[in-house]
């Protein structure tokens, strides 16, 4: 099973109950954000599409973030996942849009170690919210434990958070 599922269709309840739709740009997860999201019977309701952008370049051509922004901060910023996750939005005509950039593991990348990473959800309004983990200290006994796929599914589980927070009213208003 997907990580998060219990979560994710309480999530796509919470979306359909508030009238959002979201679509994501996924870096770091590789569509597991939109994988979770659409294991859910009856999500079709809410999900309107994703974005895999592995690769850097694929950021600007895709997804629309700025090759200046790319170029003088790298793609592990948060202005990068903010930028993802207006061009989600927008590109597939969704009300919310999720951005998702980081470090899995496990050499770190663009400066960046492993378990570093930044999740931006933007409204139509262009307003954004953000969660971010950086990495923990090397040679720490969280870096020890650090696993590619527990960085990627605690980065999943914070754009749920996010996509909750925004559906339920329980986070900060944002338009």
């Amino acid at each position: 099973m997907l990580p998060g599922q219990q979560r994710a269709a309480a999530v796509i309840g919470a979306l359909r109950a508030a009238g959002q739709t979201v679509a994501a740009a996924e870096s770091l997860t590789g569509g597991l954000v939109t994988a979770t999201l659409t294991a859910v019977s009856g999500s079709s309701d809410v999900v309107r599409g994703g974005l895999v952008v592995y690769a850097t370049e694929l950021k600007h051509t895709l997804a629309r973030v700025p090759e200046d922004l790319l170029e003088s901060r790298g793609p592990v910023d948060p202005d990068v996942a903010a930028a993802l996750a207006a061009g989600a939005r927008d590109i597939c005509g969704a009300s919310l849009g999720l951005g998702l950039t980081g470090v899995a593991g496990p050499a770190a990348q663009h400066g960046h170690r492993p378990g570093t990473w930044f999740v931006a959800l933007a409204d139509r309004n262009g307003h954004i919210l953000l969660r971010s983990a950086v990495a923990p200290t090397p040679g720490s006994a969280e870096a020890d434990a650090l696993t590619r796929d527990g960085v990627r599914r605690e980065a999943v589980d914070a754009a749920l958070d996010l996509l909750a927070e925004i559906a339920t009213g329980t986070g900060p208003e944002i338009g």
